[in-house]
Parts: structure tokens; sequence; C-alpha cells
């Protein structure tokens, strides 16, 4: 009787945990996009780079964010 009883509750647990991993994947990954911005000097021109003869250009990572613009809001009062 203690057998049954540990298999179903084994069988149980299984089920249970492969179920909670499936529905609590990872959500969509952050897009990333790279921007550039020239240096500029003390006198406003563009620094440029001996080697390459271009601007030199310091360039961060933004995160890309969806916006909601246009999405109805119950409940709030009209304009």
């Amino acid at each position: 009787m203690k057998l049954l009883l540990t298999a179903i509750f084994a069988g149980f647990m299984a089920m249970s945990t492969a179920v909670y991993a499936n529905n609590h994947e990872k959500k969509d990954e952050p897009v990333y996009k790279t921007v550039c911005l020239d240096v500029q000097g003390k006198d406003g021109k563009p620094v440029m780079d001996p080697k390459t003869n271009k601007p030199k250009q310091n360039c961060t990572k933004v995160r890309v964010r969806e916006k909601f613009e246009g999405t109805k809001i119950e409940g709030a009062p009209k304009k």
C-alpha cells in the first residue's frame, strides 16, 4: 500500500513539475538598438580619427520599448 501511494505521489509531482516548467518559460528577450553619436571638440566640430579619417563616435546600446499610444483607458474623463 505504501509503495502504491509513493508511486502515485511521485507521478503527481513529476506531472506538476512538467506543467509548471512549460507554463513559466522565459519571456521575450529585450530588444537593444545601438545608437552612435559623433564626438565633438571644444570648438563644436567633430573630432576626426587619424587612422580612418572619419569622425570618432561614442556608441551605446539602448533598450527599445513598446509604445502604447492610442489605447483606450476605461473610466477616464472625456475632455
